[in-house]
């Protein structure tokens, strides 16, 4: 007898004992998928029985497609969960197949600290529940990095990256913690900052909390502060005119100090100094609107551009003596001024309102003289 016949023959035999085969509940089984309904997949398992797959054991997750999962022709394996040998068919489910892996898989995660996805489903008092691999995962609400204030709500149908703390096979119950990545998460990003950072190095922050003085801004899991003269070249009473909690900005490393882990911030753009943009815009002779900053006893403080100010001698507020500059202004108003002279040396600049209110009358006579050359 060849070996091709021989071959033969024991393949046949093999499929006729696959035939025969009986199936128990419990048995993994593989097989090829023939059909697929709305309600059910078709799987030739190669024996007597005709496999069922229903719909509802394919698979834990709801968002699923079934036609993203399987294909007909696909191979597929499979539990056999009930077995009617009268009716020649047998009832599968590749969930409890996959949910016995995914056991597996967690215990594997809780020995080896390993990061793991989920979907929250649920809220309740003490945390949230996420489903990882099919299996609940209860979170207690210490261990989901939100505020004290902020509802658990929140991570509901929010996907989390979450470590396994706890897992009791024989209860079903599994614990895990989002602060616990979260925290690890931040501290490997902070090494990286310190280990890379330097003088004048940009950064996308976020800032965290503001104060009379100045901005903190996250930087990569880092803290740094803007101090309010750093966050812009115009004056500013309080960090809020410039910027507010959870606004995302662009910051550069003014100095740092890694023993004590501070680091100083910058915010405003180096490369476009006031006095360049000033002495760019204006010259002696004009004319500028301006914003009044400080009141003296001897004058106002107005901001011509921001970060360069020039002083409104208390002579040259009014066409008239006043006893003091806020007879007539005040801090926030906007006036139209001359600028008088510009000391580049000392970079001082000398405004006058006065300059103009008497100019005004002189502009007026030619339009009146035009008129009297008429008559």
């Amino acid at each position: 007898m060849s070996d091709e016949i021989m071959e033969i023959e024991e393949s046949f035999a093999d499929m006729l004992e696959q035939s025969i085969k009986t199936l128990n509940n419990g048995d993994k089984v593989t097989g090829t998928v023939v059909a697929i309904t709305p309600t059910e997949i078709q799987v030739d398992l190669g024996t007597k029985h005709a496999g069922y797959i229903p719909v509802s054991e394919l698979t834990d997750d709801p968002t699923v497609k079934v036609e993203d999962l399987v294909k007909v022709g696909d191979e597929i394996e499979a539990i056999v969960v009930r077995v009617n040998d009268q009716e020649g068919v047998v009832t599968l489910s590749k969930r409890r197949l996959d949910v016995d892996k995914h056991w597996e898989e967690i215990e594997s995660a809780r020995e080896n600290e390993t990061v793991l996805e989920g979907l929250v489903t649920e809220d309740n008092k003490g945390g949230v529940v996420a489903n990882v691999k099919g299996i609940r995962v209860f979170i207690p609400a210490s261990q989901t990095g939100l505020p004290r204030e902020t509802p658990m709500s929140t991570l509901v149908k929010q996907k989390v990256r979450l470590v396994i703390t706890e897992v009791n096979r024989a209860r079903r119950r599994v614990v895990g913690s989002i602060s616990r990545v979260i925290r690890a998460e931040r501290a490997a990003a902070a090494e990286k900052v310190w280990s890379e950072i330097e003088d004048g190095k940009h950064y996308t922050g976020t800032v965290k909390s503001l104060t009379s003085y100045g901005a903190f801004v996250d930087v990569g899991g880092v803290g740094g502060m803007g101090h309010s003269a750093e966050l812009s070249w115009g004056r500013i009473k309080h960090p809020s005119e410039v910027v507010k909690v959870g606004d995302t900005v662009d910051v550069y490393v003014i100095s740092y100090d890694k023993d004590k882990k501070k680091i100083s911030l910058g915010m405003k753009d180096r490369s476009q100094d006031p006095w360049t943009v000033f002495t760019q815009t204006y010259q002696v002779g004009d004319t500028a609107n301006v914003r009044v900053v400080k009141l003296m006893p001897f004058g106002a403080f107005a901001e011509v551009v921001p970060g360069v100010d020039g002083l409104i001698h208390i002579s040259q507020i009014a066409d008239h003596r006043i006893d003091k500059p806020s007879d007539v202004l005040a801090e926030g108003d906007k006036v139209d001024v001359k600028i008088t002279d510009v000391d580049m040396e000392n970079k001082r600049i000398s405004l006058s309102i006065r300059a103009l209110l008497e100019e005004a009358p002189a502009e007026e006579e030619p339009a009146e003289d035009e008129s009297e050359s008429q008559e």
